[in-house]
């Protein structure tokens, strides 16, 4: 394979995961300022924008909170994806240093 093609796979890698990181702080954030009364559910757009980011977080939350429930009512399963999403960059990272030089 063309070291372009990689490395033009590994960004678009990078972007997807930077967009993912982004998601899963926006949902915290939401989900703290409808704790604390700051969002108004009746408002129809923050309604849509909260529920977009329930249906793309949840799933992956759920699966993370069968393995390590909530402990004491704090919900440890975005600091779990995000330093997943930490690690697949890293390692993409790593790949592409050790392909780039390797050639």
């Amino acid at each position: 394979m063309s070291i372009v093609f990689l490395s033009t796979l590994l960004r678009a890698i990078t972007i997807v995961l930077d967009l993912c990181w982004f998601v899963v702080i926006a949902a915290v954030v939401a989900s703290w300022l409808i704790a604390f009364g700051v969002l108004n559910m009746s408002n129809p757009t923050v309604r849509q924008i909260i529920q977009f980011l329930n249906a793309v977080t949840e799933p992956v939350f759920r699966q993370i909170r069968r393995v390590i429930p909530p402990i004491a009512g704090l919900d440890l399963s975005p600091i779990f994806v995000l330093l997943a999403i930490g690690l697949i960059q890293y390692f993409c990272d790593q790949l592409f240093t050790y392909l780039m030089f390797r050639v």
